[in-house]
């Protein structure tokens, strides 16, 4: 199940849970101004925790390295087709708001993009 480059810029090396060091792919956008930041899964070569897992310490790492503010981007994980029979490995793309962006505790809420909406991402 290796991961088509395609789906990100750069390796991104992070701390996982219990400061395991993880990675995903990475690719940052930057439309009219809107910072989006996609996060890629990438299963057999991330022996450390998923991007899922990882979540908000994710996002903050990226945040901090990149010099953006978490509050003011766009925070997208991705799900990559991997071309498997199975349908949990099929291209999927959320987007996810942190609670701890807008003062609140709780989970992170996940919102699936249709499409449509992917295709816009890069266009």
């Amino acid at each position: 199940m290796k991961v088509p480059e395609n789906y990100y810029d750069e390796i991104f090396e992070f701390n996982g849970q219990w400061g395991i060091a993880s990675k995903c792919g990475l690719k940052l956008l930057d439309k009219n101004g809107q910072k989006t930041v996609i996060v890629t899964e990438l299963y057999q070569d991330n022996s450390g925790t998923s991007i899922t897992c990882a979540g908000y310490s994710l996002a903050c790492q990226i945040c901090e390295r990149k010099g953006l503010q978490l509050n003011e981007i766009r925070y997208i994980e991705c799900n990559p087709d991997t071309h498997s029979k199975l349908s949990f490995y099929d291209e999927e793309y959320f987007e996810v708001t942190f609670p701890e962006t807008k003062g609140a505790s709780g989970r992170p809420q996940y919102r699936q993009l249709p499409d449509e909406e992917v295709k816009a991402l890069f266009m």
